[in-house]
């Protein structure tokens, strides 16, 4: 499996990256695109499949892009996670010898989604075929916990509206739904601690994966009374009120102004609103402990330079992309920390996305 959820061929010297096919699978593939190193191929037919195809759950699967996987086993996927984070560091990271462990799956593998965003057809929820612009219309999401498919089912029509999201706290039964631009706040609790989420802000879609993230952070940290933890990108302060609970102060760096204000409300502490790639001079001069969780495209260098530049200790790192996995953790290298491992957490089955917590120290 390639990173991006599409299997690999060859064909004739040429790789080719087939949606719709699994490793082991003899195919009948179409190529979409072609190009001069590798080309793209939508499977047609299989002649020979995995042992580990199954028959999907969903009837939109396949036509419906929110979920590329759900006709494989979940062993098969969770495997498939780490093999594509060990390829990442190795490939694009160029890091061998780096411990991937096996990925760890926290929760259910349907009903586990706590936020969905559908665009809207006819006032009726859908989302884009893959690939695509089109939108697929759908009577039903197997992904959303119960409140949620719940208010789907029985989502009220508003022919003008473009787009819905759809909130819960699984922990408190509090739900929102949301048209276009409608504002709403909700609380949801984890590891012990309620955290209030406003609008559209970033807050983890998979509460049993928020939990395991927290757990996984505090053992790479093991933070201590005495030590400073500077939280980056720290959104509504998912791991400053929780893994920073212990710490002698907690530095946490957010850019957003409504996550900033879930931050003060959820943490005991005042937020540095910033980017977290330019706050170095709003900083103090030095931290023990750090944890980042930063967006899709990763810290980059900027963001690597920020945290060691308080000379911590340890790291974690969390992410949500393999391929920027890599490419921090070859700077983390390059700036004198170890990967010691990397843990693969599959925070949504069904999909190729993973969500990966890695521990480096110095």
């Amino acid at each position: 499996m390639a990173h991006g959820g599409k299997a690999v061929a060859r064909h004739e010297g040429q790789v080719l990256f087939v949606t719709g096919a699994y490793p082991h699978e003899v195919v009948q593939a179409e190529v979409t695109e072609a190009k001069k190193r590798h080309s793209f191929a939508r499977a047609l037919a299989i002649f020979e499949p995995s042992p580990h195809r199954r028959a999907a759950p969903c009837p939109h699967f396949g036509p419906c892009g929110g979920c590329q996987w759900q006709s494989a086993e979940p062993g098969a996927q969770a495997e498939w996670k780490r093999e594509i984070v060990a390829d990442q560091l190795r490939f694009v990271g160029k890091l061998g010898n780096v411990e991937v462990r096996p990925t760890i799956s926290p929760g259910p593998e349907f009903g586990y989604r706590n936020r969905m965003d559908f665009a809207l057809v006819g006032g009726r929820p859908a989302l884009h075929r893959e690939e695509s612009q089109e939108l697929v219309e759908l009577s039903v999401c197997l992904l959303l916990v119960a409140p949620l498919f719940q208010l789907f089912v029985d989502l009220p029509i508003r022919p003008l509206a473009d787009r819905v999201t759809l909130r819960a706290g699984v922990a408190t039964g509090e739900t929102a739904v949301l048209f276009d631009d409608e504002h709403g706040v909700i609380h949801e609790e984890v590891a012990g601690h309620t955290f209030r989420v406003t609008d559209r802000a970033f807050f983890q879609a998979n509460t049993a994966g928020a939990e395991e993230l927290v757990r996984l952070v505090t053992e790479v940290l093991a933070p201590g009374p005495n030590d400073r933890l500077l939280d980056g990108y720290a959104g509504g302060g998912l791991f400053a009120a929780t893994v920073g609970a212990g710490c002698r102060e907690v530095v946490a760096v957010e850019s957003d102004p409504v996550a900033v204000a879930d931050l003060k409300a959820n943490a005991d502490l005042v937020p540095v609103r910033a980017k977290f790639e330019s706050s170095r001079p709003r900083l103090p001069r030095s931290w023990d402990l750090v944890v980042v969780d930063p967006p899709r495209a990763g810290l980059g260098r900027e963001g690597v330079e920020t945290v060691v530049a308080g000379h911590p200790r340890t790291v974690a790192l969390v992410a949500c992309d393999p391929a920027s996995f890599a490419r921090d953790a070859a700077l983390f290298t390059n700036a004198g920390y170890r990967l010691e491992y990397a843990q693969p957490v599959d925070m949504f089955p069904q999909t190729f996305h993973i969500e990966i917590v890695g521990a480096f120290s110095r």
